[in-house]
């Protein structure tokens, strides 16, 4: 991963591009935009009773370049992070007039961030690794503001649908999850882009999300309007509430289910006649939460699966592979003496 020096705003002053000498203009988008900033640093991003500075992960669209000024106007300090990740010709160019804009909406700083983007997963899941881990390496501590809005939780919820994985899989994306801030799921697409022009500003549009490729650009231009039509409107707000519900249900579920994991730990193993006689629900979760804990990666709804049938449908059958372990070896989930088991093949 490269990196461009990092430039300051010193020299070029805060109120640069923003039109009212500095003041953002009291409109209807930017008021909303800013209200769902402000209540987002008034819930998590506080240090004491002080609200602390923030990243802000910005590409140049709408949705970041909104979150970004409104990030400035409502935060005591703001670190821009933008990345390239090089996939298109001029991408250096678009990063580079991001940093500007950054600035000129007052950000303390504003660097660009050079990934390489492997093939493992497919494109988008690549590209996703790599700019997580480049905001995660340069965000010096702070909490990395994302501009997903209501509308990518939305396209979220549709895509855990259809993998069938369960509750968890259709809760959509958390407003924090440290250190990923995500202060505009309450907001539309559409008012992100509202406020740019209320700013005067043309924000990129990445070609990547119009290329029908990609699975969720063809939720977002055909699933989605197909859906509203037949539905007559309101599926994205109603995606973003059933997901939020199933956050609330979830954080219940899974308190109890750390209650349980407790019962049932003996050391590095779990006892089976505790699990089998919890209800299904919680003991999953259980048993998923054993598995992440001792070192599980990647665990599919098929994992967890054969894993939970080594409890309640045990026939003497063998362990469970599962992803983790090292080079050269695998993880395995067995079933023991009454005790489920974790060991290295």
């Amino acid at each position: 991963m490269g990196r461009a020096p990092e430039t300051t705003s010193k020299g070029l002053g805060s109120a640069a591009g923003i039109p009212g000498g500095g003041r953002l203009p009291e409109t209807a988008a930017v008021l909303a935009v800013r209200r769902a900033v402000r209540d987002w640093l008034t819930r998590y991003g506080r240090s004491g009773s002080e609200r602390r500075a923030v990243a802000v992960g910005l590409s140049g669209g709408a949705d970041s370049l909104a979150l970004t000024a409104a990030a400035v106007a409502e935060a005591p300090a703001v670190d821009a992070l933008v990345i390239d990740h090089r996939l298109q010709p001029g991408s250096d160019v678009v990063a580079a007039e991001a940093t500007t804009r950054a600035l000129a909406l007052g950000c303390r700083s504003a660097r660009v961030l050079e990934v390489e983007v492997g093939a493992a997963g497919g494109l988008e899941a690549a590209a996703r690794r790599a700019r997580y881990s480049a905001l995660d390496a340069a965000r010096d501590g702070l909490p990395v503001l994302l501009g997903h809005t209501l509308d990518d939780q939305a396209e979220t919820v549709l895509l855990g649908l259809a993998r069938g994985s369960g509750g968890r899989s259709i809760q959509g994306m958390a407003a924090y999850t440290e250190p990923w801030g995500r202060p505009l799921l309450g907001v539309r697409r559409e008012t992100t882009r509202q406020l740019c022009a209320d700013l005067g500003m043309s924000p990129h549009d990445d070609p990547h999300n119009v290329t029908p490729d990609f699975t969720r650009v063809r939720l977002r231009l055909e699933a989605l309007p197909l859906l509203e039509q037949i539905l007559g409107g309101g599926v994205a707000p109603a995606l973003a509430r059933t997901a939020e519900q199933l956050r609330e249900d979830g954080a219940v579920l899974d308190a109890l289910a750390a209650e349980l994991l407790h019962s049932a730990s003996d050391g590095r193993t779990l006892v089976i006649e505790t699990l089998a006689t919890a209800p299904a629900a919680l003991r999953k979760r259980a048993i998923r939460a054993w598995l992440l804990a001792n070192g599980g990666k990647a665990l599919t709804a098929k994992h967890l699966r054969a894993v939970d049938d080594l409890v309640i449908a045990w026939r003497g059958q063998g362990g469970v592979a599962i992803g983790g372990g090292s080079q050269g070896t695998r993880l395995v989930a067995g079933r023991e003496h009454g005790r489920l088991t974790l060991r290295l093949e």
